[in-house]
């Protein structure tokens, strides 16, 4: 009996990506999100049935199309949506591109995170295969991270400290959304979090836009922050200023 290959599903491809991780990168945004971040830009890709499915293989042939682009620094990586959901599919992926000598990138919220079987093992097998890791930490205190995307973040600040415990090396992301994070008692304590990390190599302030607002309308869904602008230039410095690494 022929065996089934797994398939991941995916929302879309982009061949030269320059801002997720090093050098030049094929990036794979998988379908997929439990959480609902009020500013999110691709609700699009909540819904995981939505996506095109594809195997390990005919994404890692697609992305080597462009290799000769990467030159030392570039790479594959996987987005999202929360890539996490579909892990099984990912760490055949990585493991798959590591044989091939690809550098690996995996983009997280973290949310999917738990120590409970059996994700933690596949999660620690994975990390395995995974070169960087750029985590999103949305909102430092935990009501007003509830507030803005619906879930908890004490499994994802774990993470993070578990991620310090093994050394992987990880770029921190945070949107910044104003009147949601952007207070500088928000600010200071993730700053005072993110140095108690000892494998942070860089902290990127991602200011908060409205380019996905007719993503929500075109899907009939209510957009939350109604009338809220992107930051200011100096707001945006301020939380750079603060989060910077010491």
């Amino acid at each position: 009996m022929e065996s089934k290959e797994r398939k991941g599903y995916v929302h879309s491809l982009e061949s030269f990506g320059s801002v997720d991780g090093p050098g030049v990168r094929y990036v794979i945004f998988l379908t997929g999100c439990a959480m609902r971040c009020q500013f999110c830009h691709n609700p699009d890709t909540w819904d995981m049935t939505t996506g095109t499915p594809y195997t390990a293989g005919e994404l890692l042939d697609k992305a080597c199309r462009y290799r000769s682009y990467w030159k030392s620094k570039g790479g594959i990586t996987v987005s999202g949506g929360e890539p996490l959901l579909q892990i099984d599919f990912l760490l055949e992926l990585f493991k798959e591109a590591k044989e091939r000598n690809i550098h690996t990138t995996l983009d997280t919220s973290g949310n999917p995170f738990t120590t409970e079987e059996p994700f933690y093992s596949k999660w620690l097998e994975l990390v395995k295969y995974t070169d960087l890791i750029l985590l999103d930490i949305k909102h430092i205190d935990e009501e007003q991270h509830k507030i803005l995307t619906g879930q908890t973040n004490q499994n994802i600040l774990e993470m993070a400290r578990q991620l310090s415990d093994m050394g992987k090396p990880v770029w921190i992301r945070h949107v910044l959304v104003p009147e949601r994070n952007d207070k500088d008692e928000y600010l200071h304590r993730l700053a005072d979090f993110i140095h108690t990390l000892k494998n942070v190599e860089r902290v990127e302030v991602l200011p908060y836009h409205t380019l996905g607002v007719f993503k929500w309308e075109q899907l009939g869904i209510d957009y939350p922050l109604k009338g809220i602008d992107p930051p200011t230039a100096e707001r945006v410095r301020n939380a750079e200023e603060i989060l910077k690494l010491k």
